[in-house]
């Protein structure tokens, strides 16, 4: 098979067999939601595991930014990350070093506790690979799904697509030749830092005033299809305007050269979002007071009128993408 995420459709596959044998999963494996939810008593545990395969550089931040942007679309609070670190026989000590410490310092800025995982030396991997595996808790009446967008619900976006895609592939290009301006590969490279890979901000604020009826962190596969796992794990369509969907500069540029599509691009930091319109305005001008650009992107609709974009006023089927556009283009190069 090709390199990447593996596909819904297999991965729905894989997961109907699955037989729920302990009564307090409550959200247990299933496309779409980004956690498992375990019942503990007077809380649910939430519990996520993620890997950081495309880049190497600023290892420790993607990780344990990654990992908590799917505890926070529950409405959760990452507590407790184990992680296991897997490195070719050549690595330099320094290198584990300075992913081990850039681990620590992310941890400390979510108030996160390190509390255990694996180290490893192995020819098997060609560069550094890191696997999280994040605990976090959420009160019972707070516990958001995936599942719970409805017919008629309102889709925003937060920030700008495509940003954790466009700083990889600018971090790639930076001492490669290329005609793209080089303020442009810089800009690009600190969209991890500014606007950000963490949804924590965005997330909480619509926990806070009960606005949302579901969220989901479209990482690998891009908007396109964190969208569709959306659908799938709430059984409905969508109808999403292209037009609407906010795209970085910088991002429309890198991707134009490199002949990327941005609706297929790894997309963390970006929050998709539904609502119900009645609340709409009033969230987006919660998040706007943030400083966090927000967009409506589309509606929810109902199953049998399945995924649509409007581009150039004509409708159409969603794009497909089987892969993320990252893994394509590095496949390829």
């Amino acid at each position: 098979m090709k390199s990447g995420k593996l596909p819904n459709k297999i991965l729905s596959n894989l997961l109907e067999s699955l037989k729920n044998t302990d009564e307090r999963v409550i959200v247990g494996p299933s496309v779409g939601e980004d956690a498992s939810a375990i019942d503990m008593g007077d809380k649910y545990i939430l519990v996520k595991t993620d890997p950081i395969t495309f880049t190497s550089d600023n290892l420790g931040w993607y990780l344990v930014n990654i990992n908590s942007n799917d505890i926070f679309t529950m409405g959760g609070t990452p507590k407790w990350l184990l992680t296991t670190l897997l490195f070719n026989p050549e690595v330099k000590k320094s290198k584990i070093k300075e992913i081990f410490e850039d681990i620590k310092k992310s941890c400390s800025i979510m108030n996160i506790a390190l509390v255990g995982g694996h180290t490893e030396i192995t020819p098997e991997v060609n560069s550094p690979i890191a696997i999280g595996c994040l605990i976090g808790e959420v009160d019972k009446n707070i516990l958001l799904r995936t599942s719970g967008a409805n017919i008629n619900d309102d889709i925003l976006i937060t920030k700008h697509i495509g940003l954790e895609g466009t700083s990889i592939l600018a971090n790639h290009l930076k001492n490669k030749k290329s005609d793209i301006d080089p303020n442009i590969i810089n800009t690009a490279i600190k969209f991890i830092h500014e606007p950000g890979i963490s949804v924590m901000k965005e997330s909480q604020i619509a926990i806070k005033n009960k606005m949302a009826t579901s969220m989901h962190d479209p990482t690998e596969g891009g908007l396109i299809t964190g969208l569709e796992e959306v659908a799938i794990a709430s059984k409905n369509g969508m109808l999403i305007d292209v037009n609407k969907i906010p795209v970085k500069t910088e991002t429309a540029i890198i991707c134009n050269k490199l002949n990327i599509d941005p609706l297929g691009l790894i997309s963390s930091g970006s929050l998709v979002i539904t609502c119900n319109p009645s609340n709409t305005s009033n969230l987006i001008k919660l998040i706007s007071n943030l400083k966090i650009n927000v967009s409506k992107i589309g509606k929810i609709t109902e199953q049998n009128k399945g995924l649509k974009i409007i581009k150039d006023n004509k409708i159409t089927d969603f794009p497909k993408f089987e892969r993320d556009e990252i893994a394509r283009y590095f496949e390829s190069n």
